[in-house]
Order: C-alpha cells, then sequence, then structure tokens
C-alpha cells in the first residue's frame, strides 16, 4: 500500500499532454523511488530466505533403540569439512539398503514412523541429519545439502562395502530435491520421490504468485531437471491433498522422469499422507521394489 502514491503520480504524470522538464524529474523520481523499494523489499527477502526454507531441530527426541531396532551411531566428514551425524539400522538378512533424506524440519529422530515402514520391508535403512541439523555440525545451504548426500553415498559405497545397485535413494519433500540430485550423478538400485517440488521457482510461483517474479531467488532446487538425468526406475509419490505443496508440482516430477518409472497418488496431507494411505503405500512400494520391469536391462 506505500507504493499507491508514487503508481498514481506516474498514472497523472503520462496522462498530461505536455511532458515538462518538471514532469520529466517528477517521472524519473517516482520511478527510482520505486525501484529502489523493489530493490530493498528484494535484497531483504534474499537475506531471509534460508530461515524460511530450513527449519533444523538440533535436539535428538527420540532414537532406534526406542523404535526396537539395533543400529549404529555413524558419523561422517564431507569434502568441505563438515562432521555429520546419521543412523545405519540394520535388517536382519536384508539385501538392499535405503539412503533416506528427511524434509526441511525438525532431523533425523522425528523420522521413526517413515524408518520403520522401511524397515519392515526387509530394507536396511541409513538416514542422516544434514549440516545443521540434529548432531551435525554446520549451516544448511543447498550445495551443502548436496554434498552431504554425496558423503553419506561414499560412506554406503566405501565403508560398508554396500553394492550401488543395492541402495535405494528415497527422499521426501525437500529431501526429495536432494535424493534426485544425487541421483542425477550416480548410479542406483532405484530413486523414491515422495510429496516433493519441480523446482524453487515453481514453489515460489504457487507461494508468492506476483512477488516471485520480482524477488531473487537464492535456491533453485531443479528437481525437474535433476530428474531428467536419473537413468535408474523412479517412483514419484503425491496426494492431490498436499496442502504444502501442490499436487500439480510432483506431477510435473513424475512427467520429467524417464522410464521406468510410477506415480503413486496417496491420500492426506502433507506431512502424515503416508500414513493415512497404510496399507496401499507400504504394498506399492514393496511392489515397486520387487517388480522386474522396474529394473533396467543389461
Amino acid at each position: 500500500t506505500q507504493s499507491y502514491p508514487f503508481i498514481l503520480a506516474t498514472i497523472r504524470i503520462f496522462k498530461s499532454p505536455v511532458l515538462t522538464e518538471k514532469r520529466v524529474v517528477a517521472m524519473l523520481s517516482v520511478l527510482t523511488t520505486l525501484v529502489l523499494i523493489v530493490t530493498i523489499f528484494s535484497g531483504f527477502m534474499y537475506v531471509k530466505q534460508p530461515g524460511m526454507i530450513f527449519f533444523p531441530t538440533k535436539e535428538l527426541s527420540d532414537s532406534p533403540g526406542n523404535w526396537g531396532m539395533q543400529y549404529e551411531d555413524v558419523v561422517l566428514h564431507t569434502a568441505d569439512g563438515i562432521q555429520l551425524h546419521g543412523w545405519f539400522i540394520a535388517k536382519q538378512n536384508a539385501k538392499k539398503t535405503l539412503l533416506f533424506f528427511h524434509g526441511n524440519a525438525g532431523n533425523i529422530s522425528h523420522r521413526g514412523q517413515s524408518i520403520e515402514i522401511f524397515y519392515n520391508l526387509g530394507l536396511n535403512v541409513f538416514i542422516i541429519d544434514y549440516r545443521g541439523y540434529g548432531q551435525s555440525k554446520g549451516e544448511p545451504s543447498e550445495n551443502g545439502l548436496y554434498e552431504d548426500a554425496r558423503t553419506a553415498w561414499n560412506y554406503l559405497t566405501e565403508t560398508k562395502g554396500v553394492s550401488k545397485d543395492n541402495i535405494i535413494l528415497f527422499g521426501r519433500s525437500l529431501g526429495g530435491v536432494v535424493a534426485a540430485k544425487l541421483g542425477s550423478e550416480v548410479n542406483t538400485d532405484s530413486v523414491i520421490l515422495e510429496s516433493t517440488f519441480s523446482s524453487a521457482r515453481d514453489m515460489a510461483s504457487e507461494l508468492f504468485p506476483l512477488l516471485s517474479h520480482i524477488i531473487l531467488l537464492r535456491f533453485k532446487f531443479d528437481t525437474q531437471g535433476y530428474v531428467k538425468q536419473i537413468m535408474d526406475p523412479v517412483l514419484v509419490i503425491h496426494s492431490p491433498e498436499d496442502e504444502i505443496i501442490p499436487y500439480s508440482l510432483g506431477r510435473k516430477v513424475f512427467d520429467a522422469a524417464n522410464q521406468p518409472k510410477q506415480l503413486l497418488e496417496i491420500q492426506g496431507d502433507h506431512n502424515s499422507g503416508f500414513l493415512q494411505s497404510q496399507p496401499q503405500y507400504r504394498k506399492k512400494i514393496d511392489e515397486f521394489l520387487s517388480r522386474d520391469q522396474f529394473r533396467p536391462s543389461s
């Protein structure tokens, strides 16, 4: 509303039949003020964007031991010198390991219900906290999250000796971008992207239709671009009832994915749709991981 007087003044100047020198100066003054307001606002929003995206919690409120699962505390060090923390949860006689990338809030201790589903599907689960989350050091950033994912991958393939063909990448919400980025760089068993968005620009357009065109975005989070580079089987999961990340953005991710791919529509909201969609959710993931047509031919 503060800009309305400037806009009205500009309209009056343009409607004048004669642009005198005084009017030209007035017009330039109005336009300069508008540009200054937009620049200051855009700069403010640029600085504030990390706080609008990352909501880490430092304290761990639970552990796999409380969920009846044996696990290893894992400490990793990234190539840029950040110490990360994670849990490797081993399932007896498991052949495959799921590498879990969580969303933008909380930490690994808040993912027990999801971990239990994959554990009961007969999978080992390796979950890490991104830098700045839980017991991991540092501050979160887009490139930092991607580096954290590479570090987790290297731990599984090099330290644990897990074959890349036996690793499933799973990402929910913001974690879907992280999983897609890693999946674009490595060959793996398959990639599961749940309740994620196509890009930061698309998400901004949904949240701020007008402002998104004048704000300089600090992040790309180009899931749609990354998924185009994935050659392994992809399962995209999304609820049409998702109130945080619109289903249409999840659909864009699926449309961009290469074959073989599957789309699983679930019910419920963003944070608990996977629970509200049981037992179909668990069943469909099990089918996706076990059916031969979702294995690339050698």
